[in-house]
C-alpha cells in the first residue's frame, strides 16, 4: 500500500504553487513518462519517486499526458495558500486555519467545512442583534390544493415543463471535462449556464441576469424575475409595490463540480477518444488510493451533484420566464446558480454577504442539490432537511411537496455544511434544502465514475418533480395574480 507521504506528496505535486520549484526526473523513473507539471515546495523526493513510480505502474502513458494536459487548467493554484474554515466540532462550531491541500483532503474524506477566509463576517450582525437577527423572520402559509394558486400552477405552469429539454441542458452542461471552480473549463461551463439563462430570459424584457464575480474566475448566476414584471400585469403602476421589492425568494442550486480529488477531471466514465476505464478491483492499487472510485483521467459528467439541481432550477426558470400570464407579486423571485460550492461554499456566501451587508429582505431561500437519484427498490421521495435549516419553512416546503408534487415528502438529515443553504442561514436568513431522497438513500456514487445519466437510477421523472416545486415555491412566496378566466 503506497505510504500516506508518498500519496501527500503526489497530490501536492500535480498542482502548480505559486512558491515551486520542479522536481528533478529522479534518476529510477527516467524511462517513465512524468507530467510536466510535476511541481511542489518542500517535499521529500525520496517520496516523490517512490509515487511517481507507483501511478507509472497502474496509468498508461497516454492516461498521464492527459493528465498533464488537465492539470494546464490549474496553473497558479497554491496548494501551501492557508485558509480559515468552519467545521462542526463537539462544543459547536470551529475554526481552523488549514491550507488548500488540507481542504481537499477534508473533501476527499467527507468532512463538511465553509472556507470563510473571505467572509469572515458573515452573519455577525445577526449575532450582534438583540433580538439574535437584524432579519424580517417570516411565517408561512400551507399551500392548499384547493387555492387558485396551485390551480394556475397545474394548469398554466406545470404542463410547460420539459424532461427533454433539461436532458438536452444536463447532456451539454455535464459534457466539460470538470466544472470545478478554479479551472479553465469550469470558467466555460459557467458562460455556457450564463448564456442559456440569458436566453430564457429574454422572454420577458424585465428580467435580469448578472453574474457574481469571484476572484477564482467562475463566477455566480443571479437572475431575477421582478414584482409585476409583465403579461396580465405589464403596464401597471408598480410604485406602491416598491417597498414589497424590496423582499426577495431564493430558489439555488450550485453550478460547480468536482472529482474525489478536484483538481483532476471531474468523474466521468469512458474516454471518448479510446474508450478506457480503469477500475479499482484492487484496492491496494495507488490510482484507487489516489483516485477514489474514479475511472481514469477523462471526461466529465457529474450529472447529479449538482448538474441535476442546476437543471430542475433552470427548467422551472425557462418557465416562468416565458409564460405571459406569470409576474411575482408579493416578492421578487431569483434564482441564483453558485460557483464554488465544492470549495466550502464559497460562491453563496459571498453573494449572501452582499444581501446582508445591504439589508436585502429574503423572505426565503430554497437549496437544491442532488435532484434525480432514485435508488432502486426504495421508495421516490422528496428528501427535506430538517438539520441546519428553518423549521418554519422547511415545513412549508415538507406542505408544497404534498399539494404540488406527485411524490411524497419524507424528513431527512443532511449535517453541517451540506450544501448552499448554510449560507444563507449564517447570513441570519430562513433556509431550506431539498435533495432527491432521504440522504441514506442517496447517490453515493457522486465524484465517481458512477454519476452520469446513464445510470439506471438516475431519472429526468424525478428531476422534474425538483422543477415543479421550485415553481410552487416561486408562486406560493413570491405571490401571483391569476389571471381571470
Amino acid at each position: 500500500m503506497l505510504p500516506t507521504s508518498c500519496l501527500i506528496a503526489v497530490l501536492a505535486a500535480l498542482v502548480t504553487s505559486s512558491s515551486a520549484v520542479i522536481i528533478p526526473r529522479p534518476a529510477q523513473v527516467q524511462e517513465h513518462y512524468v507530467p510536466s507539471t510535476l511541481q511542489l515546495g518542500e517535499t521529500d523526493q525520496t517520496a516523490l519517486a517512490s509515487s511517481v513510480l507507483a501511478i507509472n505502474d497502474v496509468l498508461s502513458v497516454s492516461a498521464l499526458k492527459e493528465m498533464d494536459e488537465h492539470l494546464k487548467d490549474y496553473k497558479g493554484w497554491n496548494l501551501e495558500e492557508k485558509r480559515l474554515i468552519a467545521m462542526e466540532g463537539e462544543m459547536g462550531e470551529e475554526f481552523k486555519w488549514v491550507t488548500e491541500m488540507d481542504k481537499v483532503a477534508l473533501r476527499a474524506k467527507g468532512t463538511r467545512f465553509m472556507d470563510i477566509t473571505d467572509t469572515p463576517h458573515l452573519g455577525m450582525g445577526n449575532m450582534l442583534s438583540p433580538s439574535g437577527s437584524s432579519n424580517k423572520l417570516y411565517s408561512y402559509p400551507s399551500p392548499s390544493v384547493n387555492s387558485t394558486t396551485h390551480a394556475y400552477a397545474i394548469s398554466h405552469l406545470f404542463p410547460k415543463l420539459s424532461t427533454d429539454t433539461m436532458k438536452t441542458n444536463l447532456m451539454q452542461f455535464s459534457g466539460f471535462r470538470t466544472r470545478y471552480y478554479r479551472s479553465d473549463t469550469g470558467k466555460q461551463s459557467q458562460a455556457w449556464l450564463l448564456a442559456k439563462v440569458q436566453e430564457y430570459a429574454a422572454a420577458n424584457p424585465s428580467i435580469t441576469v448578472k453574474e457574481h464575480p469571484h476572484p477564482w474566475g467562475q463566477n455566480s448566476i443571479v437572475a431575477r424575475i421582478p414584482i409585476k414584471a409583465h403579461g396580465a400585469n405589464k403596464g401597471k403602476d408598480d410604485k406602491k409595490h416598491k417597498k414589497k421589492e424590496e423582499s426577495v425568494v431564493i430558489i439555488g442550486a450550485h453550478q460547480d463540480s468536482a472529482n474525489m480529488w478536484p483538481f483532476l477531471p471531474a468523474p466521468g466514465g469512458m474516454s471518448r477518444s479510446r474508450g478506457q476505464v480503469h477500475s479499482c478491483d484492487n484496492p491496494s492499487h495507488v490510482h484507487c488510493l489516489l483516485l477514489p472510485r474514479v475511472p481514469g483521467l477523462f471526461m466529465s459528467v457529474t450529472a447529479d451533484d449538482d448538474g441535476s439541481g442546476t437543471t430542475s432550477i433552470l427548467d422551472a426558470f425557462r418557465v416562468l420566464a416565458s409564460s405571459p400570464t406569470y409576474a411575482p407579486t408579493a416578492s421578487a423571485v431569483e434564482f441564483h446558480w453558485y460557483s464554488a460550492e465544492e470549495g466550502g461554499l464559497l460562491g453563496s456566501q459571498a453573494v449572501a454577504k452582499v444581501y446582508e451587508e445591504e439589508g436585502v429582505d429574503v423572505k426565503g431561500m430554497i437549496q437544491m442539490d442532488m435532484t434525480a437519484w432514485v435508488k432502486k427498490d426504495t421508495e421516490e421521495v422528496v428528501g427535506v432537511i430538517t438539520d441546519y435549516v428553518d423549521p418554519a419553512l422547511s415545513k412549508f416546503i415538507a406542505d408544497a411537496v404534498t399539494a404540488y408534487c406527485d411524490i411524497p415528502p419524507v424528513p431527512t438529515k443532511c449535517g453541517y455544511a451540506c450544501s448552499d443553504h448554510a449560507s444563507w442561514s449564517k447570513a441570519g436568513y430562513q433556509s431550506a434544502f431539498s435533495i432527491e431522497s432521504t440522504f441514506e438513500n442517496s447517490n453515493h456514487a457522486i465524484h465517481s465514475t458512477g454519476d452520469t445519466i446513464e445510470h439506471p437510477e438516475f431519472s429526468f421523472d424525478h428531476m422534474q418533480e425538483f422543477s415543479k416545486l421550485a415553481i410552487a415555491f416561486a408562486v406560493e412566496l413570491g405571490g401571483v395574480e391569476v389571471p381571470k378566466k
